[in-house]
């Protein structure tokens, strides 16, 4: 692709539209996210209604025997061969209609979806994946490794999207936001999620300005922190089209802060002797992931682990609502044409609902289709049934999307980025994040309002 040119990006509305591309001029990056995840999805849904069931790639071993004989089996290779072909031939369209290099694209991408295997097959070991060391984190570190000791060439920029990769795999996130899970969730675990995320990420927010650094940064970190992690930041910083270096500092700092937290927080609550369903609680509302949950609650016990398990679904489903108002917040007050490194500019005016749209991220608008749709429309057994490899979809774009941040990012820009400002911020919200909700873990489900849960 031309230096200069982006291939993905609007056209100007003073730019000359050749006739044949007249139709194609309102398809930007996030309506091509929404048309691929939206053909993706509304796949996996008829096939499942025929009963054709979709394999994708097996990455989880916890051996050398099994990692040759299972994830390195030809059958396998194969598997991961036929869903890279299926993932470009989406792309390559996209990529062909939106005046992108197609031959250099081709051979970046095949490039790009192998690095993303590796980062999977790494982050499947049984060990590796028990303490919360995901493939994002390897597909990060090996984007950072290529990025910074190599020089890009064209053809591997032409395929380096990284917006483009999450955004698509956000809207495929959208079909496992589910209000099944709130409503499972119960009172108490609805009522800690609300009072936790907002007040976690108002706090947070508030701490950045306070430490000088920008919106932009203190609502990614702020998601982080209060949300669930890595997933938030993501959902956060595509809502505002945020800045990848730091949603790759963000994704670091949640990585490195989530193993101390689960080695040591079920240490104390054996060593403090909270009551074993409060510490599932307070377990499920500080650490990031189901798995890193799932984790921590059986070293304290059956009942930790589905308490834990509950207050994480209840905090996973207020993705779809901080998605949405970022968005319309971000959009409504941010000045067109400001420069990223900026916090925001309070003195402009306020923009009309013409220039709010036109700033709106639209991909959120497929997320949001996508979590109605799968939560209301279809049955709930269908559903089910067909999250793993919905999943599985995600995570490969989100992969992807990973190795090209860690491709964009430079080691020295992460180092110096805000002199540390945004670090002293994450860790700030954290222990603030750590015993607030230790607080209404034991309000809610000590038995002082509701009943205790009978978990056994």
């Amino acid at each position: 692709m031309p230096e200069n040119i982006d291939a993905t990006a609007p056209i100007a509305p003073n730019q000359a539209v050749p006739a044949k591309k007249q139709y194609l001029k309102y398809l930007n990056e996030d309506w091509w996210a929404v048309i691929l995840g939206g053909i993706l999805i509304a796949a996996i849904v008829l096939f499942k209604q025929n009963g054709i069931d979709i394999k994708l790639p097996v990455y989880k071993w916890s051996g050398s025997e099994e990692l040759y004989g299972k994830i390195l089996s030809a059958k396998n290779l194969l598997l991961i061969a036929k869903t890279g072909g299926v993932f470009l031939l989406l792309t390559v369209i996209s990529i062909a209609l939106s005046g992108g290099n197609i031959g250099r694209y081709i051979i970046g991408f095949i490039f790009i979806f192998l690095l993303a295997n590796v980062a999977f097959i790494i982050g499947g070991n049984k060990s590796i994946a028990y303490y919360g060391l995901e493939y994002v984190v390897f597909a990060l570190l090996i984007g950072l490794l290529i990025g910074n000791f190599m020089a890009i060439p064209a053809w591997l920029k032409e395929a380096v999207r990284s917006e483009f990769f999450i955004k698509t795999g956000l809207v495929i996130l959208g079909t496992g936001i589910l209000s099944s899970d709130l409503v499972a969730a119960g009172l108490p675990g609805i009522i800690q999620a609300v009072i936790v995320v907002s007040a976690v990420w108002f706090f947070s927010l508030w701490l950045g300005r306070r430490l000088k650094v920008d919106d932009e940064f203190g609502i990614i970190l702020a998601s982080a922190v209060s949300i669930c992690g890595v997933s938030a930041a993501i959902v956060a910083a595509g809502a505002i089209n945020g800045d990848k270096r730091k949603l790759s500092y963000v994704t670091t700092l949640v990585l490195l802060m989530a193993i101390p937290m689960m080695i040591i927080q079920p240490w104390l609550v054996r060593v403090l002797h909270i009551p074993e369903i409060v510490g599932g609680a307070w377990l499920g509302g500080t650490l990031d992931t189901t798995a890193t949950v799932t984790a921590a609650g059986a070293i304290v016990g059956p009942a930790a682990v589905k308490a834990g398990v509950i207050a994480k679904f209840s905090q996973n489903v207020f993705i779809g609502v901080a998605a949405f108002l970022i968005a319309i917040w971000w959009a409504y007050r941010k000045p067109k044409g400001e420069p990223k490194e900026g916090g925001l500019n309070l003195n402009v005016g306020k923009p009309g609902l013409g220039i709010v749209w036109e700033r709106f991220p639209k991909f959120v608008l497929g997320f949001i289709a996508a979590s109605l749709i799968f939560s209301f429309a279809l049955d709930g057994a269908a559903v089910k049934s067909m999250k793993p490899t919905l999943d599985g979809l995600r995570a490969i774009w989100f992969g992807l999307a990973f190795v090209c941040i860690g491709m964009e990012a430079k080691f020295s820009d992460l180092v110096k980025l805000d002199s540390g400002r945004p670090a002293y911020t994450f860790v700030g919200a954290q222990i603030f994040n750590i015993l607030w909700t230790l607080l209404w873990a034991y309000i809610l489900f000590g038995g002082y309002i509701f009943p205790i849960p009978d978990f056994k």
